[in-house]
């Protein structure tokens, strides 16, 4: 056990306190590119004056506010992981939803509060902590370690993740771990299992915004048309939502379940093994829950939509945006096509907004995934440790093909209420959870460096 954790009550309060001084800079991350400097200069200032040994033993590379640490191995050969996780948080909408500020940095006798404790500085600091308690104790790693520490990962990572992948694949990094944010361990939400969930994820949804415009000539609302612009940008969303993309099992949650299947309860248990039979069946039965549904399909999500500026003004223009996360097997092509398709309208222009992401490759769990399980277990007994799809985007699709094996994946426990936190108002977590966290790195760590 780490110093400063308690299998029963978690972190002590001098590291719960390191996580809320965390929580208390303001690195948020707009749509609109607005970044307060300032902020990011003061959580690195706080990073390497809480961390000494780290920030004197291991070599950083900045990259704009990211930072790139390398521990190096007593011996030379291919670097053994690449651990990462982000600086950056997305805005606080209403403050008056939270129960403490979102930015005060709360500590209880139960909680850390605020934006980011869960997502994602809280992976942050427990790196910082376990790599921090291993150096005093003298140890260092056989074979390098990165650590890759973003500070967009909520606009996309181009200026930090990018960069910093660019630098590994410039100095022909190719580690056995690729290891970030995505997967938890979630309670009650795998229909059949009473046992808590490990999902440590091996790939991501991709994901694409759709762009939904009418132009119209407008005029006075008293002598309107047959339809007007935002009648038709309505019509055009509501077909997307009522004919969503089909349901398909892919092979990483044919995966999953087979992991998983075990701790089924019968008859569950019994039919999964017939999965291949079965699979329109569970795939249906899936899809009967938000949270399961985007495993088995390409989600449509109208997140935006605007027109008009008047009660008594015809508008001449009405927008809407969709938000897609694309299973693996389909894309952002078939995407474009399916919303033409389903709209049957030529006055409702359909284009792309923003940039995309195609769906990460997928690989086949090996053996860091396997140590990546044993360590969850070993921290967490009696979880069920499975595989899974990441239905976000994270910054470790930048990172593609500088490790064998991609896992997202912290040993949290959350429930429903909790997962909806997460970017969401009354983020926090807990002091047991943080302490999992840190002791599931430490061990990661010690691990990989004895390989």
């Amino acid at each position: 056990m780490t110093s400063g954790i308690s299998p029963v009550t978690g972190v002590d309060d001098r590291t719960a306190e390191r996580l809320a001084a965390a929580l208390r800079c303001i690195t948020v991350s707009r749509d609109t590119g607005d970044r307060d400097d300032a902020e990011f200069h003061r959580l690195g200032a706080q990073l390497e004056r809480d961390y000494p040994l780290v920030h004197a033993e291991l070599t950083l590379e900045r990259f704009g506010h990211s930072r790139l640490y390398r521990w190096d191995g007593v011996e030379s050969g291919p670097p053994v992981a690449i651990l990462l996780a982000h600086l950056d948080v997305v805005p606080a909408d209403d403050e008056r939803l939270w129960t403490h500020p979102p930015f005060a940095g709360v500590v209880d006798d139960e909680f850390v509060w605020g934006r980011g404790a869960i997502d994602d500085k809280s992976r942050v600091l427990a790196l910082l902590e376990a790599v921090e308690a291993l150096l005093a104790a003298g140890r260092r790693p056989r074979r390098t370690i990165y650590l890759a520490f973003g500070h967009d990962e909520e606009l996309s990572g181009a200026e930090g993740a990018v960069r910093m992948a660019a630098r590994l694949r410039e100095l022909g990094v190719h580690a056995d771990l690729l290891l970030d944010e995505g997967g938890v361990i979630t309670t009650g939400l795998a229909a059949g299992v009473e046992r808590p969930v490990g999902n440590i994820m091996i790939g991501e949804k991709g994901w694409a915004t759709v762009k939904l415009t009418v132009v119209e000539p407008g005029g006075h609302s008293s002598m309107p048309g047959r339809e007007t612009a935002v009648g038709r940008i309505a019509r055009a969303v509501a077909r997307i939502q009522d004919h969503p993309m089909p349901l398909r099992m892919t092979p990483a949650v044919a995966e999953m379940l087979r992991r998983a299947r075990p701790a089924m309860a019968e008859p569950r248990r019994s039919a999964l093994r017939l999965l291949p039979v079965v699979s329109p069946i569970v795939t249906r039965i899936l899809a009967t829950r938000p949270q399961t549904e985007a495993m088995v399909r390409t989600t449509a999500a109208a997140t935006v939509i605007h027109g008009g500026v008047k009660a008594n003004v015809l508008p001449q223009r009405a927008e809407a945006l969709v938000n897609f996360r694309i299973l693996p097997g389909d894309s952002v092509a078939a995407v474009l096509e399916h919303c033409r398709r389903v709209v049957r309208d030529p006055e409702v222009s359909v284009e792309l907004d923003g940039p995309v992401a195609e769906p990460s490759r997928i690989g086949a769990p090996g053996p860091a995934y396997d140590l990546v399980a044993e360590v969850a277990c070993a921290v967490v007994p009696g979880i069920v440790p499975t595989t899974g799809i990441v239905p976000g985007a994270t910054d470790s699709r930048h990172y593609d093909g500088l490790a064998g094996t991609r896992c997202n994946f912290a040993p949290i426990v959350l429930d429903e209420v909790d997962l909806g936190r997460i970017h969401g108002a009354d983020e926090r977590l807990s002091r047991i959870d943080y302490g999992r966290l840190i002791e599931f790195d430490h061990r990661l760590l010690t691990r990989l460096s004895e390989r």
